[in-house]
């Protein structure tokens, strides 16, 4: 009897492969098949500290590189990246399983960061402020912090590993990457590339593991700061467990996003981007619409436009040309997101659309699940209460914006929100009114460009600053004033040897 060998994916510390030695493996799968590919080593304590001490080593050398050296790093990383989108592109649907667009698009999102981060010289510059008073000068500037730490999730295995480490290595730090166990593969050729861009040995190393790597990455005490995303309960429990070890944290979290669609809005026009935005890559992402919330006499006409569409969607594996919606990362998450749907009838909602039964013919192991669509959702239902994180949109009728706007606002999260009207003035109202960090105007991922920072309000971040932008910028460099007093030299009767009129 012969048993079937996997491949093993293990580290990468000092631009090189480490193969894990901690004992411990987790499987790797295709979700269009639900095949077997391989699988990744989970470190323990020990494989961290090996790949933290890296960072330590490479990090005065690093810091002492140029602005203009680390920078140029960037922008060949940058030309690799965009040369390579279509590899990591395929290696994020062959883990993940979403759509091959998806994936493309999710590659090009975060090649905006890495663009952003070769304006590291603009973004970095300090401020100076002469005679604050007699013959003192007052200069600012910004700093690296030293070893920093990225723990990203499955949902954008190439995006978020991208929003985080390009900044952070510009600014003179140096990086430890814990990505997804589920999905580690896209995140290891991010760094291959790095590597092959002519990055130093110890600047970028990913380690692989689970909640033992996070919780020693969390606890070490040459890691200065740690950034996360995830969901809600996990960012809480991270931000306390690196600030109690004195670290400086950004911890995302989960969202409950609301598209609010008032009686003068063009209904088509909503009706195609509720769809797009609730079910694109199967609704595992933090910025999906989950609630549409029609205002007046609008909703029955609203809900059959969004079934139309809907039921149209073409779901398959992610590398099918026709897919439109792949599968979902696991059978485990597939079934917990079914069971929202199955449950809601019994707390008041009428099942529109039920997906829960979809199947692909040829890929009968796959993690497949169809859309549905959920109408007359009570805020008390457990599908409006929690993140389901899946190809599930629930509606919730209300007469009027005010009564939006309330509900919008009594949810524990405020992540992102968006308004559909052809009125200015409610628009306007709304984006003052509504509590979330992102808010869409018409549009209903709001999801910002580099320049702009990404984050939420209260569940949704936990933390000070937000991630990317000039926020992420801030968070990976600290704050120095430098106050000067030189003496003019002429006080001291020192000669500067300029002509003078008492010479002969």
């Amino acid at each position: 009897m012969t048993t079937e060998q996997h491949p093993v994916l293990g580290h990468w510390i000092n631009n090189r492969s480490l193969e894990g030695g901690s004992g411990r493996e987790a499987p790797l799968h295709n979700p269009a098949d639900g095949s077997r590919t391989g699988s990744v080593a989970l470190a323990s304590a020990t494989e961290v500290d090996t790949a933290v001490a890296a960072a330590v080593a490479a990090g005065p050398g690093w810091r002492a590189t140029s602005l203009a050296r680390r920078t140029g790093l960037l922008y060949r990383y940058r030309e690799l990246l965009a040369a390579r989108r279509e590899e990591v592109a395929r290696r994020i649907t062959a883990e993940h399983g979403k759509v091959h667009s998806d994936a493309l698009g999710e590659v090009a999102r975060g090649l905006e960061i890495v663009e952003l981060a070769c304006s590291a010289p603009e973004k970095l510059k300090g401020e100076l402020s002469t005679e604050v008073s007699a013959r003192i000068d007052v200069s600012s500037l910004r700093q690296p912090l030293g070893v920093v730490a990225g723990i990203t999730p499955f949902n954008f295995p190439a995006m978020v590993p991208l929003w985080m480490f390009p900044l952070a290595v510009v600014c003179g730090n140096t990086f430890v990457l814990k990505p997804s166990e589920k999905d580690p593969t896209a995140a290891r050729y991010l760094a291959e590339l790095a590597a092959e861009a002519g990055f130093p040995p110890g600047v970028l190393n990913v380690v692989n593991g689970d909640r033992e790597a996070v919780e020693a990455l969390l606890d070490h005490p040459d890691i200065a700061a740690v950034s996360f995303v995830g969901s809600t309960e996990v960012a809480r429990a991270v931000q306390l467990r690196a600030v109690g070890a004195g670290k400086r944290v950004q911890a995302l979290g989960g969202a409950k996003n609301h598209m609010v669609v008032l009686p003068d809005a063009d209904l088509d026009h909503a009706a195609d981007q509720a769809v797009s935005a609730a079910y694109g890559s199967a609704g595992e992402r933090c910025m999906a619409i989950s609630v549409v919330v029609a205002v007046g006499a609008i909703g029955d006409e609203l809900v059959r436009r969004i079934a139309e569409r809907a039921e149209r969607l073409r779901i398959g594996p992610g590398d099918d040309p026709a897919s439109e919606m792949g599968p979902l990362i696991s059978r485990e998450h597939r079934d917990r997101v079914a069971a929202y749907v199955h449950g809601a009838p019994e707390q008041g909602a009428e099942v529109v659309v039920d997906g829960t039964g979809h199947r692909v013919p040829d890929r009968p192991d796959g993690y497949y699940l169809g859309v549905s669509l959920l109408d007359r959702l009570s805020t008390d239902a457990d599908a409006y209460r929690d993140e389901i994180f899946g190809p599930v949109l629930g509606v919730v009728r209300v007469d009027t914006y005010e009564e939006a706007v309330a509900l919008v606002n009594a949810s524990r999260w405020g992540n992102g929100a968006a308004v559909f009207t052809r009125d200015g003035g409610a628009a306007r109202r709304f984006q003052l009114e509504v509590e979330a960090g992102m808010v869409g105007v018409n549009v209903p991922i709001p999801v910002p460009v580099g320049a702009h920072s990404f984050g939420g309000w209260k569940d949704s971040l936990f933390g000070d600053l937000h991630i990317y932008g000039n926020d992420g910028i801030a968070f990976y460099t600290r704050g120095k004033v430098v106050t000067t007093r030189w003496p003019d030299p002429s006080d001291a009767g020192v000669d500067l040897g300029f002509p003078r009129n008492d010479r002969p």
